[in-house]
C-alpha cells in the first residue's frame, strides 16, 4: 500500500490541533507560580482537583490524608469494602433466590406453571445406599443377602446360617462343611471390612 498516492492524499483530513491546558495558577493563597500539578481535593469531593505548583503539590501531597475525619470503624468497613470494589457480594453457593436472599413477594418453592413445564412431581430422596465393591457383593451373595443389607442384617443372617450348617446341628453330617466355610471366609471378609 503507497501512503504517498494522490488518493490518500485528497481523502485525510487535518488534525485541528487539541487546545492546551489553560494556563492557571497554583491554588495555595498568596503563591503565583503556574499551577501544572493536579491534586485532589478529598474523600468527599471526588473528581475535583487543586492545581498547584511543584513545591506547594509536595507539601500538600505530604499531609493529604484521603481517611481525615473518619472513625477507626469506618476507616475498617471501608477497606473491607474496598477488597470487592465496593460492590455487594453474597456467599459462594447462595443464589438470589436461595436461603437469606429472598425477594420480596416470590416464593421459590410455590411458583405457578401455567404450561406444564415442569408436571414432575418433586420425588423424595431415596435412602442413601452404601456402594460395595465387587468382592464385597460376592460376600454377600454367599451369605443370600444384596446390596441393601446393613451390619445388623448381615450379622443375623451369618448366625442362622452358622446354626444351620454346622456339623453338630445335622447329627455329624460333614457334607457341608466346605459350604460352611465359605460363609465363614464371606463374614470374616466382610468384618475385616468393617461392613459387618
Amino acid at each position: 500500500m503507497d501512503l504517498n498516492s494522490p488518493i490518500f492524499k485528497r481523502i485525510r483530513m487535518k488534525k485541528e490541533p487539541q487546545p492546551g491546558p489553560a494556563e492557571r495558577n497554583c491554588d495555595h493563597p498568596g503563591c503565583e507560580l503556574p499551577g501544572e500539578h493536579r491534586a485532589p481535593k478529598g474523600r468527599l469531593r471526588e473528581g475535583q482537583y487543586f492545581c498547584f505548583c511543584l513545591d506547594h503539590v509536595r507539601e500538600y501531597n505530604a499531609s493529604y490524608n484521603y481517611f481525615r475525619g473518619m472513625t477507626d470503624e469506618d476507616v475498617a468497613k471501608y477497606q473491607k469494602d474496598d477488597i470487592v470494589g465496593h460492590r455487594p457480594t453474597w456467599s459462594m453457593g447462595v443464589n438470589r433466590a436461595g436461603k437469606g436472599h429472598r425477594e420480596e413477594g416470590v416464593d421459590p418453592e410455590g411458583f405457578v406453571d401455567p404450561a406444564g413445564v415442569f408436571r414432575h412431581a418433586r420425588r423424595p430422596a431415596e435412602p442413601k445406599r452404601t456402594r460395595y465393591g465387587l468382592a464385597a457383593m460376592k460376600a454377600l451373595n454367599t451369605l443370600g443377602l444384596d446390596e441393601t443389607a446393613d451390619a445388623e442384617s448381615i450379622k443375623a443372617r451369618y448366625k442362622e446360617l452358622v446354626k444351620r450348617l454346622h456339623p453338630d446341628a445335622n447329627g455329624g453330617d460333614r457334607s457341608l462343611e466346605d459350604r460352611l466355610r465359605e460363609i465363614i471366609h464371606a463374614y470374616n471378609y466382610l468384618k475385616s471390612a468393617k461392613l459387618a
